[in-house]
């Protein structure tokens, strides 16, 4: 399933493995700061992706912090350490010249909020594209112009060095994601998309110094020639970051959903990010999973997580964000898949897959993290879904 071409028509339509002398380790190592200890990827790390229970994150526009509160409450009960929250870039900056004081500062609230609650935030920037609907600016090209034209390159800088400064003096900011899988708004070849990845990379260092910052996209780039070359995703990042749906990947096509291409994905697509990386032991972050699979129930829903996340441990994953916290309310138009991939329901209550969630985090967080020893096939000889799934059955040793 191309979720880009959905998106467009839904839119249309309305221990670690250590080298001698500690040499992993050090490869690893963070830089020198505070944040260290948290920002360590060979330590596992538990948590989600947000959804707001109380009017999904249209409430950066409808401010209210209390049902925040709530849900930060519950998703800290649930053993999660980090969210990802996702900033809509039109809300924060409707203007290329101008950033809203008022949304930096809704930002600082739940940054605060979620520190009053040991829990980590991930910040994702160019959203942009998020559930199937589309946020563009008003100042959007539509065309590859967002990785090249000026405009929008100067106003990509301002709206980044107005979120560092709000951050900066929050001490549970993981870092910056660029966006939400920003390959299924924006397209570009390449080679401008590198260009620019490495671009962004530089200024978001810049901007919040000693942080840990990902390019999260979706499995596309992993797949084909998209936007951004695996090479630059995993050479340009400390921890790759891979978003995993056995749906939108097209698993589905090779088995029910608690088969090996379904419940063994995150495990298989670390495998292969590693093949691109040239070593078995580089971390790699599950940004975004879940099946997508609607008939599923939820007791299957709990089953699929278990095994996922026990294939992805064995595999050395370093880092789980389970999408995503809460259904989303159905009083929104959302595609169907959207309202019922929560560990808890819109109104809090704590579903299967949210018990097996807070068993597995509690069970592994802050472990080490083992890296796999087996000798790894070279990448896919060709960069399309046919010939990368046909890598990852053979990795598996599936017949489809």
């Amino acid at each position: 399933m191309d979720r880009r071409r959905f998106i467009a028509t839904s839119a249309a339509a309305g221990a670690a493995v250590v080298a001698p002398g500690g040499s992993i380790a050090r490869a690893f190592a963070v830089p020198d700061n505070p944040a260290s200890s948290r920002l360590d990827p060979l330590r596992h790390r538990f948590g989600v992706n947000y959804t707001p229970s109380h009017n999904w994150w249209f409430c950066w526009n409808d401010w209210n912090p209390d049902p925040i509160k709530r849900d930060l409450d519950a998703i800290a009960a649930l053993g999660a350490d980090h969210l990802r929250i996702l900033l809509i870039w039109p809300f924060f900056q409707p203007n290329p010249k101008w950033v809203s004081p008022a949304h930096l500062d809704r930002l600082d609230q739940v940054v605060s909020l979620m520190g009053e609650r040991h829990l980590d935030a991930l910040v994702t920037v160019f959203t942009g594209q998020l559930s199937g609907w589309y946020f563009l600016p008003s100042f959007n090209r539509l065309s590859n112009g967002f990785f090249t034209d000026r405009v929008m390159l100067d106003a990509q800088e301002l709206f980044v060095r107005k979120l560092g400064r709000t951050l900066a003096s929050h001490q549970n900011v993981i870092g910056f994601d660029m966006g939400n899988e920003i390959n299924t708004c924006w397209s570009a070849p390449t080679s401008d998309g590198d260009a620019w990845m490495a671009r962004m990379f530089r200024l978001m260092d810049s901007a919040l110094p000693g942080l840990l910052h990902v390019n999260g996209v979706d499995h596309q780039p992993w797949f084909a020639n998209d936007t951004f070359s695996p090479k630059a995703l995993v050479a340009d990042q400390r921890m790759p970051v891979m978003h995993c749906y056995p749906f939108w990947t097209g698993a589905v096509k090779y088995g029910g959903a608690m088969d090996p291409p379904s419940v063994k994905l995150l495990a298989a697509m670390a495998a292969l990010i590693r093949s691109y990386a040239g070593t078995q032991q580089k971390p790699v972050w599950a940004g975004e999973f879940n099946t997508c699979i609607k008939e599923l129930s939820d007791e299957q829903q709990a089953e699929w997580l278990e095994k996922a996340v026990h294939a992805a441990i064995g595999e050395g994953v370093s880092w789980f964000s389970y999408w995503d916290s809460h259904d989303v309310d159905r009083r929104f138009d959302f595609n169907p898949l959207e309202y019922t991939l929560g560990l808890m329901t819109n109104d809090g209550r704590v579903k299967p897959a949210g018990r097996v969630f807070k068993e597995l985090a509690d069970t592994y967080r802050g472990k080490q993290v083992v890296f796999p020893t087996a000798v790894l096939p070279q990448p896919p000889s060709q960069k399309t879904p046919d010939a990368t799934w046909r890598w990852i059955l053979d990795w598996l040793g599936w017949k489809a």
